[in-house]
């Protein structure tokens, strides 16, 4: 029986797909469909790696064809390889050779063909399409939250979320969070908003007013806690506002859309090596076929592509959208060094280590995965606005998972697409958040957060295409308002990024 998997000829070594006890035989297939075996030296949980073959101390620990870490003392064919004897390091990042054939096989450039799916959307006064027709009762600041939220709460159909920032920032912290702001409320799935402030903080009323406004001509009415009378009668006045724009809402109707009008966004948390080994490679392929049909998708999290960076630099349409890609990797370890830290501090986490990940580099190659092959067509800032028809492209966020996926929503993402190993329960006010995982385990015990089981992507027996097809007719369904089940448990978390701290 196989109880292992190489991803890449070049690998040397093999990942675990069933718990391994020290003498057990691994066995996997190899590219030319013979099988190859090695001898477990020791146990080796579910997902870790075995070596194939001896590795010297100081040499490359080789997976998906490329370098994840080094050899931190000789490392004999069988042994588990896991952080006691590989550790990520720059020495030898340019270790494994990848010629110009395979570099240009990476990327996929073509042109779109006709759409061929469709779904019922909310076509909006600005030209976009939603796929969720909330109204938006949005905090510019934390003193606002609060009232926010009651407010949301009393009326059904309003949506909102906790915002801890919008005071006591400097300038350019400050202007992140009005960008951020502003196009959260843009999001196509929003039908309206009422903006709500306390009256004193950095980012009033007006200021994020004025920057919803430079995105999108839909309704926004305001209100002031200082203005009208402290916090009850606020809660008074915007829930007479919010009834009113519900009621506005109500009368949209759904009309037929073409798939290459979504922003599809795709993010990853709580991963383990299933993530790379089968949800990521499908999302990856869900990523082309929405390539193929016109659409955008959205590839994001920094910190996750160090290390796989140069490989996402070989598919960019131009140079120029590959410096630009290389640029945002270094800038952000730049950043985390200021403060004297590393990129590799708390990344993997711990729960990304007992999940089989040993380093960032193993991580961040698993992560990319979720661009599937297609040329990388642009880079954008975090929570600007995302062109539609765009192809595959990247945005600049953090690693944390509520602020990523935040970001590539305040940038237009209707909807995204999330893999976990392990299990986590994020999700968005703003757009629906579709959860799958492909480890079996996870996605009978975390059942109430899973919305695709894709552990067939490992262990069969549908092909990868067939599971491809079952993803996109979930989406579909998704887009017509199927709810997720974030959407379901009322899961809303969102955490605003900041540039530094408050002042």
């Amino acid at each position: 029986m196989r109880n292992g998997v190489i991803i890449d000829d070049r690998d040397n070594v093999v990942v675990a797909i069933y718990p391994l006890h020290a003498g057990d035989e691994v066995t996997y297939a190899l590219p030319g469909g013979e099988s190859g075996h090695v001898v477990a030296n020791q146990d080796v949980p579910l997902f870790h790696k075995v070596a194939r073959q001896d590795i010297k101390a100081g040499q490359a620990v080789v997976k998906y064809g490329e370098f994840i870490g080094q050899a931190t003392c000789d490392i004999k064919a069988g042994d588990h390889v896991h952080v006691h004897n590989c550790a990520s390091s720059d020495a030898l990042k340019d270790a494994v050779d990848v010629d110009a054939d395979v570099q240009n096989e990476a990327a996929r450039p073509s042109a779109p063909v006709a759409c061929a799916r469709t779904f019922m959307g909310y076509r909006r006064s600005d030209g976009r399409v939603g796929i969720r027709n909330h109204v938006l009762i949005l905090p510019t600041s934390i003193c606002a939250s609060d009232t926010t939220e009651r407010i949301a709460r009393a009326v059904e159909g309003c949506v909102t979320f906790h915002n801890q920032n919008g005071c006591s920032q400097v300038d350019a912290d400050q202007q992140l969070t009005v960008d951020t702001l502003a196009g959260l409320a843009s999001n196509p799935n929003i039908h309206s908003v009422l903006a709500v402030s306390l009256g004193c903080e950095g980012c009033q009323n007006d200021l994020v007013v004025d920057a919803i406004r430079k995105r999108t001509n839909k309704r926004i009415e305001t209100l002031i806690i200082q203005q009208v009378g402290g916090s009850i009668k606020a809660v008074e006045e915007g829930t007479r506002l919010a009834r009113e724009l519900v009621r506005e809402a109500s009368l949209e109707a759904r009309t037929e859309c073409g798939i290459d009008e979504l922003i599809f966004g795709t993010n990853c948390g709580g991963s383990d090596t299933s993530s790379g080994l089968g949800s990521n490679p499908l999302i990856g392929e869900v990523s082309d076929w929405m390539v193929s049909q016109g659409a955008t998708t959205v590839l994001c999290e920094t910190p996750e592509l160090f290390g796989g960076e140069h490989i996402l630099a070989r598919r960019a349409a131009t140079k120029e959208v590959g410096d630009q890609l290389l640029k945002i990797v270094y800038d952000y370890e730049a950043y985390v060094q200021k403060f004297g830290a590393e990129m590799r501090e708390g990344n993997p986490s711990p729960g990304n280590m007992a999940g089989g990940l040993t380093t960032l580099e193993e991580k961040s190659l698993g992560c990319i995965h979720k661009a599937g092959h297609s040329t990388i067509n642009a880079v954008y800032p975090y929570a600007a606005q995302l062109d539609a028809h765009k192809g595959l492209v990247v945005m600049d966020t953090p690693g944390n998972d509520p602020s990523s996926v935040g970001g590539i929503i305040a940038g237009g993402c209707q909807l995204v697409v999330f893999s976990t190993g392990l299990g986590t329960p994020t999700g968005n006010a703003i757009a629906p958040v579709l959860r799958l995982t492909a480890n079996g385990r996870t996605a009978k015990t975390m059942a109430d957060n899973i919305d695709f089981d894709a552990q067939a992507t490992i262990y069969g027996p549908q092909t990868m295409e067939e599971l491809r097809d079952q993803l996109i007719d979930q989406i579909i369904r998704v887009c017509n308002g199927e709810p997720t089940c974030a959407e379901a448990l009322g899961y809303t978390e969102t955490a605003l990024p900041h540039l530094c701290n408050y002042m």
